[in-house]
């Protein structure tokens, strides 16, 4: 099989949160984790079939590992799905793999940063938005190669063994972002497509301070689509929001939020300067 591989500039990034390790579980079966100041999802019940959502910031695996033992035992997941493929949502792809050896689900789009054939472009440090968004140059952008593993999302937009949930293309952050949703308990696993903390201040990234945003800045190449997505988002009423970045938030306060960034994108995610907006 061919190899496979971190991205050349994978290294781990010293960034924390008041709620790195934390986790808990939404509507039964989904159960999350905050990585540094990452959110993986695990989506099964223990002793049954299980996929995971997302793989943590850079060097996580042994860390992704020793959770998922805690709650499946030696049981492996069906299949790891990849909201997109920035280097804080695969930083722990390949150990993974290394250990499980399951296909890999992405956005088409999404394929040509994790077949090793294209760079995602440097992260913006020079756009609109506090510290996090001024060190950025220092996160890794090159391309990852998982090849072996990727597979296409079913057209349906369904999930493997897991029909009752949806995905849906959400692009704007990166070209092949997605987002899924499960109608029966209107869970929605957003991604980056919003987070609910203000992902370029250190100071709302350290200490957790809960707000639906849009997209981080540094890393979102098209706004245009980006909107599109929020409205997307907005419009499927979701009752419990896990995003990237940030604490789970339910309810009514979470749908306003949401539809108010939909209605206002411009004003509240847009940065007014920035290579890309």
């Amino acid at each position: 099989m061919e190899k496979i591989s971190q991205s050349e500039d994978n290294h781990f990034i010293p960034m924390t949160s008041s709620s790195s390790y934390d986790d808990g579980v939404i509507s039964g079966d989904v159960y999350y984790y905050t990585n540094q100041i990452v959110n993986i999802a695990m989506v099964g019940k223990p002793g049954e079939s299980w996929f995971l959502v997302d793989a943590g910031m850079p060097t996580s695996g042994k860390e992704i590992l020793k959770v998922a033992t805690e709650r499946f035992g030696e049981l492996k997941p069906d299949f790891i799905l990849l909201t997109h493929g920035h280097f804080d949502h695969v930083g722990g792809l390949v150990e993974l793999l290394e250990k499980w050896q399951v296909p890999v689900y992405a956005h088409l789009a999404e394929f040509p940063f994790l077949n090793g054939t294209q760079d995602y472009p440097e992260p913006d440090d020079t756009v609109e938005g506090g510290l996090l968004a001024k060190i950025s140059s220092l996160y890794p952008h090159k391309a990852t190669n998982i090849a072996p593993y990727l597979k296409v999302l079913p057209e349906n937009q369904t999930l493997p063994g897991f029909e009752d949930w949806r995905w849906k293309h959400t692009p704007g952050h990166s070209p092949g972002h997605i987002s899924i949703f499960r109608a029966i308990d209107r869970v929605l696993i957003s991604g980056d497509a919003v987070v609910t903390v203000r992902q370029d201040s250190l100071y709302k990234v350290l200490f957790q301070i809960k707000e639906v945003n849009g997209p981080p800045r540094y890393l979102t190449t098209d706004w245009d689509a980006a909107h599109q997505s929020v409205k997307t988002l907005a419009s499927i009423d979701p009752e419990f929001l896990l995003t990237g970045h940030g604490q789970v938030m339910e309810g009514e306060e979470m749908r306003s939020q949401l539809k108010d960034l939909a209605g206002n994108f411009h004003e509240k995610a847009v940065p007014k300067h920035g290579r890309f907006s």
